[in-house]
């Protein structure tokens, strides 16, 4: 980032030099220096997401929607499944089979077949002649399965259930499994999708009522703070209690359409640089995130970053010792 800006003033040095003679190409130097800003600022914020990763979104986002109304596992899942799985549609496997989900051949599949070194060499998987093949077959495989059969008990906006339940019960061997797609719905809000919906509709005009209920407001860490009920969101909980929903959010650390689930806390102040005492260190558990670590002990997911030396697509795996303070 500092070689952009540096490139960017260096730039910007020469051309002030060559247009001063003019107030014409002073005009066109505020537009440059504009835009300039402009394609830097973008590449700032575009680090944090692959363009690879969003353009595997946008074309099947549909597709894994129209799998979640069909068998009723989360879209959000299916997405965060196929960009790891495929490497966001770009992995060799994906490429030559449209395999988007790694998933192997096995004694009962009776389609086509690639040999492709995974935890072994020259293991089989499956081979479709569409993706739209592969994600049905993912479904069916999930769903006819008795191994995750305790998944479809779960409420189908409780991504992070089934990332757990899907380590759990050994989708894959990556002790990380259920943190990395945790976190890749967080980081790309994918939950948006477990709506049903693939795209805005355009509203009503009318806003749907929003009932304030009574709340109990605990302290936990020198924090004031609440418990998520069923159903519940932001903006009930800001207009209970008297608050912005911008204001809450920003405590929370949490964007636009962010799902709250039921016993998820909600702070109603700025969280810490550094967790109380005793809490020195914590050992992360399956189908934990930093920013989940982050709210369990009050602290702000930037420090909890900066107090483990992370860099920012870190992801917690499982028995891994964070500090806390």
């Amino acid at each position: 980032m500092r070689q952009i800006w540096f490139l960017v003033f260096i730039f910007a040095k020469i051309i002030i030099h060559r247009v001063q003679s003019t107030m014409k190409l002073r005009i066109r130097f505020c537009g440059l220096v504009t835009l300039l800003f402009i394609v830097s600022v973008s590449v700032a914020s575009g680090q944090r997401k692959l363009a690879s990763y969003q353009k595997y979104i946008r074309e099947y986002s549909g597709l894994a929607v129209e799998q979640q109304r069909k068998y009723r596992i989360p879209a959000s899942i299916t997405l965060a499944q196929g960009l790891l799985e495929s490497g966001a549609g770009q992995s060799d496997l994906a490429r030559r089979s449209n395999n988007h989900f790694g998933i192997k051949c096995h004694s009962d599949w009776r389609g086509g077949r690639v040999y492709h070194d995974d935890d072994l060499r020259g293991e089989c998987f499956r081979k479709y002649k569409k993706v739209e093949d592969s994600y049905t077959d993912h479904s069916r495989f999930l769903a006819e399965r008795p191994r995750y059969a305790s998944l479809f008990k779960l409420n189908i906006k409780d991504y992070k259930g089934w990332a757990r339940g899907l380590q759990k019960c050994g989708y894959a061997t990556d002790r990380a499994y259920a943190n990395k797609l945790i976190k890749v719905i967080e980081d790309y809000e994918l939950y948006r999708f477990d709506s049903g919906k693939t795209q805005k509709t355009k509203s009503s005009g009318k806003k749907p009522a929003i009932v304030a209920t009574k709340r109990t407001v605990y302290r936990t860490h020198g924090l004031l703070y609440v418990y998520a009920t069923d159903n519940d969101s932001f903006e009930q909980i800001a207009a209970s209690l008297g608050f912005s929903v911008k204001e809450l959010k920003k405590y929370n650390e949490v964007p636009e359409d962010f799902p709250l689930q039921k016993g998820d806390i909600v702070y109603l102040e700025k969280k810490k640089k550094k967790a109380d005492k005793p809490h020195y260190d914590y050992v992360v558990q399956i189908g934990e995130s930093m920013h989940s670590i982050a709210q369990k002990f009050g602290i702000q997911i930037k420090s909890l970053y900066k107090l483990n030396k992370k860099p920012k697509d870190y992801v917690p795996e499982e028995g891994d010792v964070l500090k806390l303070r």
